[in-house]
């Protein structure tokens, strides 16, 4: 009897059913993979380009025997650029008690220190920064 062989010679035919799948799931992912990473960093480009103005609050104070708050706010934006910042004041509880949209409109500069009042509905004890706009 003769010795049957059942697989084709190797290297003989060229590459067998699962080398190229395999070839064809690295190409599909590397071309995913790049196009991940492209779409992140248009994104993260678009989100930090779009923004003109920006702000944070340096400090606040709750004025004894008044129902308001006074907030210091650092505004960085574009030398022309003008739009609104939103302040709120919040309880102790966490409840919302006075909201202000300040107006940024100081054009020729691109940064501002700025002092605004909110008045409050009852006694404050934070005031937070929701975030600012440009017009």
């Amino acid at each position: 009897m003769a010795a049957v062989r059942e697989e084709l010679p190797q290297g003989r035919y060229g590459r067998s059913a699962d080398e190229r799948a395999d070839r064809r799931l690295k190409i599909l992912g590397a071309v995913l993979g790049t196009g991940m990473i492209a779409m992140t960093g248009w994104f993260g480009y678009d989100y930090i380009a779009g923004q003109s103005i920006s702000a944070e609050v340096i400090k606040f104070d709750v004025v004894d025997g008044a129902r308001e708050v006074q907030v210091h706010l650092e505004v960085r934006k574009d030398a022309g650029a003008t739009g609104t910042c939103t302040v709120r004041a919040l309880a102790e509880d966490g409840a919302e008690v006075g909201r202000l949209d300040a107006r940024i409109d100081d054009a020729g500069t691109d940064r501002i220190d700025r002092v605004v009042t909110i008045r409050t509905t009852r006694e404050a004890t934070a005031a937070e920064l929701k975030g600012c706009t440009a017009a």
